[in-house]
């Protein structure tokens, strides 16, 4: 049996790009997957996240809006490492109630005794999170994000589908 892979959309959808991890997680559902990957949209929800973290998914996808200093619209794949999950604080591992710190929900899940096997990050580089304009939200992505989404839908759907080949020929090898 392959083990189960937990896809996690974060975002806020009253923030512009920030929306972004939830656009990819409801294109996701409308498609065909393993059963051994689920498909959540957390939004901001960090206790719903600590949760299903703590089910013990063999691998964690996170999909995110991540300002990395490129392009608007680019899409990165990142291996998150837990050394500086380590060194924080049992303070800092609290989880907002109306925020949502993908390092801060990981952080809480260690403390609370989760063990972590595989987290990646789909991460975009967000043009906007909305606020420029009056202070206010924005609903809706930028140009440049939204083109993004099926870059990361198809990004995701490879890694899964390699973990999943990769899981059946391990068990190949053991039955030999």
């Amino acid at each position: 049996m392959i083990p189960g892979i937990l896809i996690a959309g974060i975002g806020n959808i009253f923030l512009g790009d920030d929306a972004f991890g939830c656009e990819v997680v409801r294109k996701l559902l409308t498609r065909r997957h393993p059963d051994c990957v689920r498909i959540f949209d957390f939004g901001i929800r960090g206790f719903d996240l600590t949760y299903a973290l703590l089910d013990g998914p063999a691998t964690v996808i996170l999909v995110d809006a991540v300002p990395r200093g490129e392009a608007p619209g680019t899409v990165y794949l990142i291996e998150l490492e837990f050394g500086t999950l380590d060194e924080a604080d049992g303070e800092q591992n609290l989880v907002e109630m109306h925020g949502m710190d993908p390092v801060r929900v990981l952080g809480m899940v260690r403390s609370m005794g989760g063990e972590f096997h595989r987290v990646l990050l789909v991460g975009c580089e967000p043009l906007t999170f909305g606020l420029e304009e009056e202070g206010e939200g924005r609903i809706g992505l930028s140009g440049p994000v939204e083109a993004a989404v099926d870059e990361a839908v198809r990004m995701i759907e490879s890694v899964v589908a390699d973990i999943v080949v990769s899981e059946q020929m391990q068990n190949v090898e053991v039955r030999k």
